[in-house]
């Protein structure tokens, strides 16, 4: 079990290393693990934060909660719980099983302008179910948050009280009768307000917007590892075709990056993959390559899914061919769980962070990944991503 750290739990690798990036300053040590069957907290020392991914946002509600009480056992009350603040997956599953403890939800995510107004989610002021944040989820998202909670009982927290001087009774008497406390907000003041008011022994759930309100309790900053480039060729994984995607991709392009696109019959036919591969291969020895699903080819309803499979399986490949190792950078948390699953790597350890939710890690074997939620960053996240790894004027060294 672990011993009186703090355990994060996530149900997706982006997820889980933008959490833990903004918790380092709560422990002398902060570790990402990349949870197989039936995880359960491991040993750690008091100063440590542990943050599991746990791998379970596509899985059935029922097996993504089971899971999830397993991970949770012996845990105690310093337990985090991230979700995503567009709530996709199973949260109504992963929250039921963390309340068996008081529990306090805030799903906000200033950074990005995700709000919380009335106990539904909203986007740039629009509502989530009224946006097009699901339209390739292939089901419609919920009204409000207390129906992707269901069937815990909830209440929500108006933001007049978030702002004011009796949020720490709200949330008491709240819990005393038996209901999860969902707080509105709309700027990090109002998250900072929920930490500081939860009642002893609560646990929290809530995005990256949550944890870095946690993370801000520290008395200090968690210090930023200084980059010393490695000279590694650097691959970009980029497991989505959304609009923000295309232009990142080509804001990169126009800073130097190479594209590499792979059609569906690279990604899922049989034994065509080395065409995709080759590509990328020739691309890699001239500098950084990104590898990405082809846009121009409409993607039939169910199909994504596989053709992120064939990427992560292509990029492994890719990484397998070189002859010394390889930085990766992953955006979207099944990409990158996939890339890393099968590159057979188990855990990271955050360094510091490129923008909000772009994480730069080490692996055991001192590579660097850099992890982003597919759905974050401005037009020039990609380019600032590897100007950041590959500082100006730093090419790659000699072998």
């Amino acid at each position: 079990m672990l011993e009186n750290g703090l355990l994060v739990l996530a149900d997706d690798l982006s997820g889980a290393v933008e959490t833990a990036a903004c918790l380092r300053p709560l422990g002398q040590s902060t570790t990402v693990e990349l949870a197989r069957q039936d995880p359960a907290p491991t040993a750690h020392n008091a100063q440590a934060v542990v943050v599991m991914d746990l791998d379970i946002r596509a899985l059935p509600a029922t097996e993504a909660g089971r899971i999830t009480s397993v991970a949770l056992r012996g845990a105690g009350d310093r337990v985090f719980v991230k979700i995503d603040s567009q709530l996709r997956g199973n949260v109504g599953a992963v929250l039921s099983a963390a309340a068996d403890r008081p529990l306090v939800v805030a799903p906000a995510l200033p950074a990005l302008r995700r709000s919380v107004v009335g106990g539904v989610a909203h986007l740039h002021g629009v509502p989530l179910h009224r946006s097009d944040a699901w339209q390739v989820e292939g089901t419609s998202p919920p009204r409000s948050i207390a129906e992707a909670l269901t069937p815990l009982p909830c209440r929500t927290i108006a933001l007049e009280t978030v702002r004011s001087a009796s949020l720490r009774a709200a949330l008491a008497e709240c819990i005393a009768t038996g209901e999860v406390p969902i707080c509105d907000g709309e700027m990090d003041a109002d998250l900072d307000a929920v930490v500081a008011a939860a009642p002893d022994g609560a646990r929290l759930a809530g995005s990256g917007g949550l944890a870095a309100a946690l993370g801000r309790t520290a008395p200090e900053p968690a210090d930023e590892t200084p980059i010393t480039p490695t000279g590694n060729p650097l691959l970009l994984v980029v497991g989505t075709a959304s609009p923000e995607a295309a232009e990142q991709l080509r804001i990169a392009e126009l800073r130097g990056m190479r594209t590499v696109a792979c059609s569906t019959t690279d990604l899922v036919g049989q034994g065509t993959s080395e065409s995709a591969l080759s590509r990328a291969l020739v691309a890699l020895e001239r500098g950084p390559t990104a590898l990405r699903i082809d846009p121009s080819e409409p993607v039939a309803p169910g199909q994504s899914r596989n053709l992120v499979r064939g990427l992560a399986s292509t990029a492994a490949r890719i990484v397998e061919r070189q002859p010394g190792p390889v930085d990766i950078v992953l955006t979207g948390g099944e990409t990158a769980r996939l890339v890393l699953d099968a590159l057979g790597v188990r855990r990271l350890v955050p360094v510091g962070q490129i923008h909000h939710g772009a994480v730069h890690s080490r692996t055991p074997a001192g590579t660097s990944v850099v992890t982003r939620p597919g759905s974050f960053g401005e037009s020039d996240s990609l380019a600032r991503i590897v100007e950041h790894l590959r500082p100006a004027g730093i090419e790659r060294l000699p072998k």
